[in-house]
């Protein structure tokens, strides 16, 4: 079995779940940029081109050795990306609706679980160690992504409940899982997946609140300017954790956070060399 570096996925915590709502929001906003106004080039047409970046970026994840957050990160966003295209494709243009929509794919990502399961594989992210658990682990983020944007749709607007009462619904899930977390025996890996595969409608209802005119219950920002925004976000955040994560490989190896200058003045003493 091939083996890939611990590190290759990171440590789930606060950065952890605020850069997964933002690249999960932009997914919806990207996906709606292209497929939607301004470009208007179809579910399809997007679903297409957007699985064909996400081949490319998970390609490099799977080839590197150890976790690079750009990397990592980038495969998310296109994951959200793709998840929103084909989602609307088998919602709208196919007929699915919000409902068999969400059904479909709330069965298919049950299956992959416990397909993940019988292979022994682990199912704690920070502990997955080879390229088998690395492409399940994948496998489940897409369908997830899939999923959350069905069921976001599915309860803002099948159930009428509307975006930003959406949001607070799904926002006092995450609560509930997070005092779960705290205060219960339940699996941490069980509570991790549930708010994985939550962060998802959370960033499309937030998204849409946002982005859509008045009329349709939003805030009338508009896709590009919405997109702009959260990509900036993406970027400051997860150029932050790119620069920790540096830091802290750097102390590891034991190279000083100078870029391996030693620091020879007068009273100072060089480190020995070993």
């Amino acid at each position: 079995m091939s083996k890939v570096a611990v590190s290759k996925l990171p440590m789930v915590g606060v950065l952890f779940w605020t850069i997964k709502i933002v690249a999960t929001t932009l997914g919806e906003s990207a996906s709606n940029f292209v497929s939607m106004a301004p470009l208007n080039l179809g579910y399809a047409t997007g679903a297409v081109i957007f699985l064909v970046v996400f081949a490319l970026t998970l390609t490099v994840q799977l080839r590197i050795d150890r976790f690079q957050p750009v990397v990592f990160w980038s495969v998310i966003l296109t994951t959200s990306i793709v998840g929103t295209a084909m989602s609307d494709f088998m919602n709208r243009t196919a007929g699915l609706g919000y409902a068999g929509g969400a059904a479909v794919l709330t069965t298919l990502l049950v299956l992959v679980l416990i397909g993940w399961r019988a292979t022994g594989q682990t199912m704690d992210v920070e502990r997955i160690a080879t390229t088998k658990g690395e492409i399940l682990y994948w496998t489940a983020t897409l369908v997830s992504n899939t999923l959350g944007t069905s069921s976001g749709d599915f309860l803002s607007d099948g159930l009428g409940i509307g975006f930003r009462d959406s949001a607070l619904v799904l926002s006092g899930a995450m609560l509930l899982i997070l005092a779960a977390h705290y205060f219960t025996p339940i699996s941490g890996t069980v509570l991790f997946w549930a708010a994985y595969v939550l962060t998802r409608p959370l960033g499309a209802v937030a998204e849409n609140a946002v982005e859509k005119p008045v009329a349709q219950g939003g805030l009338g920002v508009g896709t590009t300017i919405t997109s702009g925004v959260l990509l900036a976000v993406l970027v400051m955040l997860v150029g932050y954790q790119q620069l920790t994560h540096q830091q802290k490989t750097r102390t590891s190896e034991g190279v000083p956070p100078t870029g391996g200058r030693h620091d020879h003045r007068p009273g100072k003493r060089a480190p020995s060399r070993r």
